[in-house]
C-alpha cells in the first residue's frame, strides 16, 4: 500500500459559470433539458454530429455562457483520458453519468484505446435520457451503454445477468458517501481484482475522507475495521449537508447496500493528482491501482 501526491496544472482555457451558493439549486432544475435544446439548436449541429469532442465543446460552451454544470471538465478529464490511454481498459464503468460529459469524453478515449464497452450508470432517468441523446449525437452508441437506477442495484443486476464480469477501470463521480460502499460491492462480486484501476473525482472539492481512508488503508487495517463492524453503512464524515442531501429532492434518504464488507485482502496503491474543477476551484482525482491480493 502506497500513497503519494502529484500536481496537474490547469489550462484555464475553459472556465465554467460558477457553482451557485448553498441554498441555490446547482442541478436538476431544468438546466439539463435546456442543455439539449441549446445543443440541438446550434447552427453547426450537423457538423458536430458523430464527433464526440465537438459535442463536448458544445457542452462546455453552454456551461461557460449559460449555466453551471457539474461536469468533470477538461482538466480532470485529461487526467482520466491519459489513464485510459495507459491502462487500455476493455471494460470501463462510471458511477454517476449526469448529462454525459464524462461518458462522451471517456467513452471516446476507451474506443480509441481499443476497448469494448463503457457502462454509464445514472440513477436519474431524465439525466440518463440526456446522456443517451448526446451519446447518439456523438456517434458513440456502439460503445457507451447507459443504465438507469441506483448504482448498487445496477452493479448487482449487470453482474447477475452476466453482462458485467470484471471492471478494468472504474470512474466514481456519483453520490459521494456511496463511493466506498459501491467499491466494496464491486470487490465482493470480484469485479474489482488485481489489475483493476479506480479513478475517483471530487476528493478535494467537496472531498471524500471515508473513501480516501479506505483505498489508502493496509489489508490489516481493513480487516480490523471489519472485526469492529465498521464501514457497513454510509459514512458522512466530512460531507456538508449540501452533498449529503443533494438527491433528497427526488429520492428518500440514501440507503447503501449493507450486506457486503468488500474484500479487505485486495492491496491498493493510491495517488492523489491535484487538478481543478472547470470553474477554477482546486480539486483532485484519486488514482488507485489494485496491485495484488493477500491470502
Amino acid at each position: 500500500m502506497a500513497n503519494k501526491d502529484d500536481d496537474h496544472s490547469m489550462s484555464k482555457e475553459t472556465l465554467y459559470v460558477q457553482q451557485p451558493p448553498d441554498g441555490v439549486p446547482f442541478f436538476d432544475d431544468g438546466r439539463e433539458i435546456e442543455l439539449l435544446h441549446f445543443i440541438y439548436s446550434l447552427p453547426e449541429i450537423d457538423q458536430i454530429r458523430d464527433h464526440p469532442l465537438e459535442v463536448i465543446a458544445a457542452i462546455d460552451k453552454y456551461a461557460t455562457t449559460k449555466n453551471y454544470l457539474m461536469n468533470v471538465g477538461p482538466d480532470k478529464g485529461k487526467i482520466v483520458c491519459d489513464l485510459i490511454a495507459e491502462v487500455k481498459p476493455e471494460i470501463m464503468v462510471e458511477l454517476g453519468g449526469y448529462i454525459g460529459y464524462s461518458g462522451l469524453l471517456f467513452g471516446d478515449a476507451v474506443r480509441k484505446a481499443g476497448g469494448k464497452r463503457y457502462y454509464s450508470l445514472e440513477r436519474n432517468p431524465e439525466f440518463a435520457a440526456v446522456i443517451t441523446s448526446l451519446v447518439d449525437l456523438a456517434g458513440l452508441s456502439d460503445i457507451v451503454k447507459v443504465h438507469v437506477g441506483p448504482s448498487d442495484q445496477s452493479i448487482a443486476r449487470l453482474h447477475d445477468e452476466g453482462t458485467l464480469t470484471r471492471i478494468d477501470l472504474l470512474f466514481l463521480d456519483h453520490y459521494k458517501p456511496a463511493y466506498t460502499t459501491d467499491l466494496k460491492l464491486c470487490e465482493h462480486l470480484k469485479l474489482i481484482r488485481p489489475g483493476s484501476v479506480l479513478a475517483a473525482d471530487n476528493v478535494i472539492m467537496p472531498g471524500n475522507p471515508p473513501y480516501l481512508e479506505y483505498v489508502r488503508s493496509s489489508v490489516q487495517q481493513k480487516k480490523e475495521r471489519i472485526q469492529n463492524k465498521e464501514g457497513r453503512s454510509y459514512d458522512s464524515l466530512g460531507f456538508s449537508d449540501r452533498y449529503k442531501n443533494q438527491y433528497s429532492k427526488r429520492m428518500a434518504d440514501e440507503k447503501p447496500n449493507l450486506e457486503f464488507p468488500g474484500n479487505p485482502n485486495l492491496v491498493y496503491e493510491s495517488q492523489l493528482i491535484k487538478s481543478w474543477e472547470p470553474t477554477g476551484v482546486p480539486d483532485a482525482v484519486e488514482i488507485t491501482r489494485c496491485v495484488g491480493e493477500e491470502q
